[in-house]
């Protein structure tokens, strides 16, 4: 018999690598482009920041009339992004991860200049959710703030977006997204300077009308009798702890990270902002550059969300999104095994709950992923040399393939393709969503063609060629659970490479069962696989006893 899901997860190396890395993460934010290089200590593991680089870049400045990003700005951040690059070289970084956020996730051009990156730089940018954002705010405060397994609240505002955060130390409770940002209102709602009485109004009732859905979200997380301290991080809340710091003490402190303000000290700041120009506002002591004309929209959303929150007070954290992004990269290669190893498999749960979410029979799919991991295994370095990230993405889409029935039975494998494509799997960017979607798509029927609408969305070579080796080798994993009863125990592939051919060797579960259905399906879907691999696929029926593959 095959195993249950548990066997279908590779599990990651958490073997102790002695030598320091030091690695390099990019986050590009609405407002501004920041990088911060850590090294990676692994023995305790923890990691220590070696550098950090800012450049405000205003990449949610867009078209007014088309929402796409501007040649200008778009030709600025790629300059920027170069400059990162040097430095990171510089540094000694041995990888540089780089995730772009609400402006380019909602721009029309957004993926096009991702692609142009890519082309010039060589870079490759992850574009993620609002939900994954989240969850990797979330990384990045847990690991510069104790919680102590106590429950926190995290918001975090930036240019384009606004995050809002439950957790505990394990699992976030809640993860919450909404699109308000300093940079976003105040393009779209401030016209005057100083702002009027009217245009203020309107800023508070919207950013508390826009914020409300997160609060009631998080409220509803919340356990009775617990009341969870608020963490605040990125730009606006580190501009009001340094304003307000500078101005209490007349110094600023050498971290922010633990610095507290109230929200009568705020209420104080929103209402001497609001009275200024901005002019008056960028000469502020400790006022960074730039910042002074979003800092109101910024400490307006801070305001109302504390108001709606029923928070009095706020602690600042210097760690968020790119040093999540840090966490993410160490999780993944095993360098965590300790207090957040709960989060290290919060892909294949996320896989899980989508399945669940859509009723997939999860006996038959994980069947059906087995299949398509032997089959992956023992095709490596012989049909094809993808690694280990597209293994697991393999074993994802094989897992959710079917879930398309959850809305019909007809065209189900696009109703997959479109639950997938539209599911908040945790854990993947955008791309690696896309190429989910896509396997899952092509489990059956027509194979990828260029005039499909889905496949054109995967902008590289390389993923279209995922796509298409690997959902051949999820066509063959179906055929052998035709009957969905576990007829196939299992399988062994024999490569010549001289005569092009592929033997299929089929192990059945029950002697006295000629697999006749299953035979039948693997032939009427071969021509796809030998189309793109250009072998010719035989099978063979075996009756002789299950041979012990390693």
């Amino acid at each position: 018999m095959v195993n249950l899901v548990s066997s279908s997860w590779e599990s990651v190396n958490t073997q102790p690598v002695q030598q320091h890395r030091i690695i390099a993460a990019i986050d590009m934010g609405t407002n501004s482009l920041h990088m911060v290089v850590v090294k990676i200590d692994p023995t305790l593991p923890a990691f220590s920041i070696v550098s950090r680089e800012k450049e405000t870049v205003r990449l949610g400045d867009r078209n007014i009339t088309t929402g796409e990003l501007k040649p200008q700005v778009m030709a600025k951040a790629i300059a920027t992004l170069k400059r990162f690059q040097e430095a990171a070289k510089t540094a000694n970084a041995e990888t540089l991860i780089a995730v772009a956020t609400s402006a380019v996730r909602e721009a029309p051009n957004g993926k096009d200049f991702l692609h142009q990156i890519e082309t010039e730089l060589g870079l490759s940018v992850d574009l993620i959710s609002g939900q994954e954002e989240a969850r990797r705010i979330y990384l990045g405060v847990l690991s510069g703030m104790e919680f102590h397994n106590q429950p926190h609240l995290i918001i975090d505002i930036g240019g384009g977006s606004t995050e809002l955060i439950l957790g505990d130390t394990q699992e976030p409770r809640t993860l919450t997204s909404t699109k308000i940002g300093a940079v976003r209102l105040t393009s779209e709602l401030i016209t005057t300077d100083p702002i009027s009485n009217i245009e203020f109004q309107y800023l508070q009732a919207y950013a508390r009308g826009m914020l409300e859905r997160s609060v009631e979200e998080v409220l509803a997380n919340l356990n009775p009798g617990e009341s969870p301290r608020l963490i605040g991080t990125s730009g606006t809340v580190e501009t009001i702890a340094m304003i307000h710091a500078r101005e209490k003490t007349g110094t600023v402190p050498s971290t922010l990270n633990g610095y507290q303000f109230t929200l009568k000290d705020l209420r104080e700041w929103v209402n001497r902002l609001r009275r200024m120009t901005n002019a008056e506002r960028a000469a502020i002591p400790g006022m960074p550059e730039k910042r002074s004309e979003v800092i109101l929209a910024g400490a307006v959303i801070l305001q109302e969300a504390m108001t709606l929150l029923g928070v009095d007070s706020l602690t600042a954290c210097g760690r968020a999104l790119r040093e999540g992004v840090i966490v993410d990269w160490m999780l993944s290669h095993g360098l965590i095994e300790d207090r957040l190893r709960f989060q290290s498999s919060i892909r294949q749960r996320s896989i899980l709950k989508q399945a669940s979410k859509y009723q997939v029979n999860l006996e038959y799919s994980d069947r059906v992923a087995t299949f398509a991991l032997s089959l992956f295994d023992q095709t490596q370095g012989l049909l094809h040399h993808w690694g280990s990230n597209e293994r697991r993405l393999l074993w994802a889409a094989a897992i959710l393939h079917n879930c398309g029935h959850h809305v019909s039975h007809s065209s189900h494998h696009k109703h997959s393709y479109y639950l997938i494509r539209n599911s908040e799997l945790l854990g993947y960017n955008e791309t690696e969503i896309e190429i989910i979607a896509n396997l899952a798509r092509y489990h059956r029927k027509s194979p990828p063609k260029k005039k499909h609408e889905n496949y054109r969305n995967l902008l590289s070579k390389e993923h279209r060629q995922i796509v298409s080796q690997l959902s051949a080798l999820l066509r063959l994993a179906v055929a052998l659970d035709r009957r969905q009863i576990g007829a196939i125990a299992q399988i062994k592939c024999d490569y010549y490479h001289h005569f092009q051919q592929f033997n299929l060797l089929i192990y059945p579960s029950r002697p006295d069962d000629d697999c006749a259905l299953e035979l039948w399906s693997l032939d009427y879907k071969k021509a796809v696989f030998e189309a793109e691999f250009g072998v010719k696929l035989l099978t063979h029926l075996e009756k002789n006893l299950l041979p012990n593959f390693s």
